[in-house]
């Protein structure tokens, strides 16, 4: 790189990535998108050839895959012909990549077709969608994503359960220790490297706690702008994964991977700020509720069952949906109420917020943000309102969610204005996706299946 041209290319850099560079030179950048299931695709090359580019390209092709790697037909004559996506460097989202070997950049792209339109299908530009829907009403959508996982032994044959990992007792985590410092201290070296990872990258924790399963984690966000927070969840599953790998463990974002233990949710705080007053409308000026507020609330319960298959998007995913199971089966809402699916924390009046508690963690964080945004912006413009708020436990009132995902697949298109929000070409590819997924699910024989069926029936 010449001078000019490197010295050009790193102030168009955040500043918490300079600090982190401290004057090394990068050796390689990684330019990357969030595919249908939030992985990581894209292209690794040296930094000289990347500061030369303003532009790269990718096949279509990378949203039509499968999490089994298979790509669907979508019966369009076109797709085959693999036409090329524009990438372009979104330069606020660059972060390093500090696990690596190598001085290594990680850049998040904008994806665009050659007239230069946003292509619907990409799950960032899904959100996008959603988010200028609530800029043209006047409103700035904020957000605080709360992040569960669990830390497992490494699990090197899938036909094997998985285990919790061994601390640093040398005694395996068994117990349930919500909130114990104690359980913290047990993988404490992987903490340590998670926030290490965490203040390289510029990304702002708020707090780590231990959760209700064995090795399980909670790590929580600061609000903020949903685009934002999403690229941080999307970047900080990559990141844990690499500090449990660090310290010979795995960690696993499935939303149910042991069978006796919890699912891990990604659990969705919202508010609504009027730009022009930066006052929050979910608050009147007597400071109580409005109708923006019960809209909101009266749109996830209305909704929520049609974009399901995005807030569980996996056969998996509805494992966690069981009474009493820590995870709500409802649609009911309340304050300060964990049992039903839509809580109200406790909060001072210009921070309320209303909590989307049936979201899994193995969601794509771009389309769980876009969908949960998506309803309440239904129900704010449509005026509707909730049922009554519910004060005792709702764990055991009747299940308003469907109970596995062809069920949700099942509801996605019946809401025609819900599909308007969201584009109907993602929606069309999203459904053929998972219907393909669901179908190569089942051709799998299980374990239960010869234990119980092969000398029974």
């Amino acid at each position: 790189m010449a001078t000019a041209s490197r010295d050009e290319f790193l102030a168009r850099l955040p500043e918490t990535f300079r600090d982190w560079l401290g004057g090394r030179r990068i050796e390689e950048v990684e330019c990357i998108v969030p595919d249908i299931a939030g992985i990581s695709r894209g292209k690794a090359m040296p930094a000289a050839k990347f500061v030369r580019e303003d532009r790269m390209f990718l096949p279509t092709s990378i949203f039509h895959q499968t999490i089994s790697g298979d790509y669907v037909d979508m019966h369009d004559v076109m797709q085959w012909t693999e036409s090329d996506m524009v990438l372009k460097p979104d330069y606020a989202t660059a972060t390093a990549a500090p696990w690596a070997d190598d001085v290594t950049l990680q850049v998040i792209h904008n994806v665009e077709d050659l007239s230069g339109r946003r292509v619907p299908v990409a799950p960032r530009n899904v959100l996008k969608r959603v988010v200028d829907l609530y800029e043209k009403k006047g409103w700035r959508a904020v957000v605080a994503p709360e992040m569960e996982f669990y830390l497992i032994k490494p699990n090197l044959n899938p036909n094997e359960p998985i285990e919790p990992p061994v601390g640093r007792t040398g005694r395996q985590m068994v117990s349930r220790q919500a909130y114990s410092m104690s359980a913290v201290d047990e993988y404490g070296k992987v903490i340590d490297d998670i926030y290490e990872f965490a203040e390289a990258q510029g990304f702002e924790l708020d707090t780590i706690i231990q959760e209700g399963g064995a090795g399980q984690v909670e790590i929580n966000f600061l609000h903020g702008d949903p685009i934002k927070l999403a690229d941080q969840v999307f970047f900080f599953k990559r990141t844990i994964r690499e500090a449990a790998l660090r310290n010979n463990c795995f960690a696993t974002f499935m939303a149910k991977p042991m069978q006796d233990e919890p699912g891990s949710a990604m659990h969705i705080h919202q508010s609504v700020i009027d730009t022009g007053t930066g006052r929050n409308i979910f608050t009147g000026g007597n400071g109580g509720p409005t109708d923006a507020f019960h809209g909101f609330i009266a749109g996830l319960q209305r909704y929520v069952p049609t974009v399901l298959c995005m807030f569980a998007p996996y056969v998996n995913s509805y494992r966690r949906f069981v009474p009493g199971g820590a995870a709500p089966i409802n649609l009911e809402w309340g304050p300060d109420n964990r049992t039903t699916g839509i809580r109200v924390p406790i909060s001072h009046p210009d921070a309320r917020r209303v909590e989307n508690r049936v979201v899994g963690m193995d969601c794509n964080p771009y389309l769980a943000l876009a969908a949960s945004l998506a309803c309440g912006y239904l129900g704010m413009t449509q005026g509707l309102r909730p049922r009554e708020a519910v004060a005792g436990e709702a764990y055991h009132r009747p299940r308003a969610l469907p109970r596995d995902l062809l069920a949700a697949l099942d509801h996605f298109d019946e809401a025609p204005e819900l599909t308007e929000v969201l584009g109907s070409e993602f929606c069309s590819l999203y459904q053929t996706i998972k219907r393909d997924e669901v179908e190569t699910f089942l051709r799998v024989i299980s374990p239960w299946e010869r234990d119980h069926l092969l000398l029974n029936v």
